[in-house]
């Protein structure tokens, strides 16, 4: 059974893949790589062209590693999990300073470096160097619970190791990155979360899910996901052109990006009541002001979380005080900065 999926997975590759990726058959380490972290919590169509400025803006890891964060932050702007960017950064700056700039070639070197874990290190070791350590991504989790008939939850200690054992069982050492990237795009391509493609399946002869028709009850997960809700309160304040802002910091999401002064409530309030609020005159000092302009809320929906955002005008510009810790900032030098999609969206109207 596991000689038949191996050698579907690898025929329905040759004959039938036509997935197309510009990161599929690079050799490159360092492109593996930035693909590799670019596409973590990003679909593919997203990550693409980030991808594709990323390589235009740092054809090396050398040039990548010298790049001022600000700019690096702000190509990245709009791809989220700005950890992910934080973290490549330290990455290739390690590879830059104690590697002399030479990407490591082993699976403990690449593991070594900040952000990368064990899917991750799978997939450049295996792509860049072919050496045989199996990927075990969603996509592996599903065409492997799926056609073996498992329903051990995939996030519980034992689900992940027999997973992660099954997942090498089946690896062809010689061919490890070919069929890495195969199973993957055959998880993307056939084997889909919804609707999969099973009638036009090379493998549904011995698929137990679909023999027994459990296509659509694995795998399995032992947890729901909670969405957390957030209601933030974006304060547009300044002076004439000129608006406040300041670098997001603490293990927060978006740290590092810039935000304008910012309230944050349990649940949605009133604009009397956000007014009203301590937070509030913390913000604009002691003058008398009022909301001169109110703007429709944005939603943007993280993996656990929903974030609401209003972004309120608040004037006359003559009773605002500076808000401590911020700093006024022209339209001009707004472009420059790197902000939370929520913002940018706003931004541009």
């Amino acid at each position: 059974m596991k000689q038949f999926f191996t050698a579907g997975i690898l025929a329905w590759n040759e004959l039938q893949n036509d997935r197309s990726m510009p990161w599929k058959q690079e050799k490159d380490p360092y492109r593996i790589w930035l693909s590799e972290i670019i596409l973590q919590q990003t679909r593919v169509e997203q990550g693409r062209p980030y991808y594709e400025r990323f390589i235009s803006a740092y054809p090396s890891i050398t040039e990548l590693a010298d790049a001022p964060d600000e700019e690096v932050f702000r190509l990245w702007q709009g791809l989220g999990y700005y950890a992910r960017c934080k973290n490549m950064l330290a990455a290739a700056r390690t590879v830059a300073r104690d590697q002399n700039g030479r990407f490591p070639d082993t699976y403990e070197g690449i593991s070594a470096l900040k952000g990368v874990g064990a899917y991750t290190a799978a997939a450049i070791a295996s792509f860049a160097y072919n050496l045989p350590h199996a990927v075990l991504d969603g996509n592996v989790y599903r065409v492997l619970a799926r056609f073996f008939g498992i329903d051990t939850p995939t996030d519980t200690t034992a689900g992940k190791k027999l997973f992660t054992q099954l997942a090498q069982d089946v690896l062809p050492v010689q061919q490890a990155g070919t069929y890495n990237q195969a199973i993957m795009d055959f998880g993307a391509v056939v084997c889909k979360p919804q609707t999969p493609l099973c009638k036009s399946c090379r493998l549904s002869s011995q698929c137990v899910a679909f023999q027994k028709g459990l296509t659509d009850l694995v795998p399995v997960k032992s947890k729901k996901l909670r969405i957390k809700k957030r209601y933030f309160y974006y304060l547009l304040l300044g002076k004439g052109s000129l608006r406040y802002v300041r670098k997001r910091t603490g293990k927060d999401i978006w740290e590092n990006l810039h935000e304008f002064p910012m309230i944050e409530t349990p649940a949605p309030v009133t604009d009397a009541e956000l007014l009203a609020s301590p937070a509030f005159r913390a913000l604009v000092g002691p003058g008398a002001v009022t909301i001169e302009q109110a703007f429709p809320e944005r939603k943007q929906q993280l993996t656990h979380q929903t974030i609401h955002a209003r972004f309120l005008r608040i004037g006359p510009e003559k009773a605002i005080s500076p808000p401590e810790g911020f700093r006024a900032v022209s339209a001009a030098e707004l472009e420059l900065l790197a902000f939370p999609k929520i913002i940018v969206d706003f931004l541009k109207g």
